[in-house]
């Protein structure tokens, strides 16, 4: 009976000290950052949720950091930062690729696990990208686009040139309009963080008429949807097709209203989620010296990238996605 009861008790003290040990993995003093610009849009702020989600699981300290608007030093100099906390982990969407690639390249070489979410800065040393495969996302709108058109009209495009999801999308519009020769861009308005930009614009390019009218407004980011919306209706322009990008609630109770055609919906708390996990599994479990050729090793322990998923919102949907934003926010 006393072997018995020997071994009961040293395998309760195993169990303790499993269960001890797997709570000591994570402590408050791992820091993790999400960088990014833009930080007012409900975009990021979804994204933050998810990144929270994730920290307060693992009982880790999650930091939020970058400008409220678009400005790619803003976010370097946010990014320096970070870098010099000496963090277990840093996810960042990328604003300006060129600008930002010598020190992502600097921060892994240090050993400083770098993820980069929403917009890649794919020829850095980035361990890999977690985020919507853009080019696809531009192609789904496209294609979208092309059927309300009929085939054929005259759009313009707000964006952030330069900033490589966008670009990316763009390009996955050129791509299916070159399919379509009666489709054709007006122009790419660089609206610069700035949705108030979009809206002064589309007020102009309204005032087109005949073959230089304006048929379609298709926003590339999340926030020019809405200005360009208020033109359409202070106008009265119901003949106008309008595609915006991603799912605020303003968004979809203008699709519900007819004002906007349709979203192309991403997944930034499902990147903000899945980016924290990712990190610290990485800071956890693999060597502090990465190296820069994972993305051609077929024996690498990172995937190149990690696609979220995208979805077309329109009116035969768009209670679904008001429905799952309301309950997100508890209501």
């Amino acid at each position: 009976m006393r072997t018995i009861r020997t071994l009961l008790v040293s395998a309760s003290l195993a169990i303790a000290l499993l269960a001890t040990t797997g709570c000591e993995r994570h402590a408050k003093n791992e820091s993790f950052y999400l960088i990014s610009n833009n930080l007012k849009l409900p975009y990021w702020q979804n994204a933050n949720a998810g990144f929270n989600r994730a920290a307060a699981q693992y009982g880790v300290t999650p930091h939020l950091r970058g400008p409220d608007g678009f400005d790619a030093q803003a976010e370097l100099a946010e990014f320096q930062k970070a870098v010099a906390s000496k963090p277990a982990g840093i996810l960042i969407s990328v604003a300006d690729a060129a600008l930002m690639t010598p020190d992502i390249n600097s921060a892994v070489a240090a050993g400083i696990p770098v993820i980069t979410i929403d917009s890649d800065a794919p020829n850095s040393h980035r361990l890999y990208f977690i985020g919507t495969n853009n080019l696809d996302a531009g192609k789904l709108g496209a294609e979208r686009a092309v059927r309300r058109l009929n085939n054929k009209g005259n759009v313009v495009f707000f964006s952030n040139p330069g900033q490589p999801n966008l670009d990316d999308r763009l390009k996955g519009y050129i791509d299916v309009f070159q399919n379509h020769p009666q489709i054709k861009i007006v122009d790419v308005v660089n609206i610069k963080g700035d949705s108030g930009t979009a809206f002064d614009k589309s007020q102009q390019f309204l005032g087109k008429t005949g073959a230089e009218k304006i048929d379609a407004f298709i926003c590339l980011e999340a926030s020019a949807g809405k200005d360009v919306a208020e033109v359409l209706k202070r106008n009265h322009a119901t003949d106008r097709l309008l595609i915006a990008t991603d799912v605020d609630p303003e968004t979809l109770n203008l699709i519900k209203g007819g004002v906007i055609d349709s979203t192309v919906a991403q997944k930034p708390y499902t990147m903000g989620y899945v980016g924290l996990k990712a990190l610290d599994e990485i800071h956890h479990y693999l060597p502090a010296q990465f190296r820069t050729d994972y993305s051609v090793d077929s024996f690498s322990p990172f995937p190149v990238f990690v696609d979220t998923g995208t979805a077309l919102v329109d009116k035969n949907n768009v209670e679904m996605f008001l429905q799952a934003a309301a309950e997100a926010q508890g209501k």
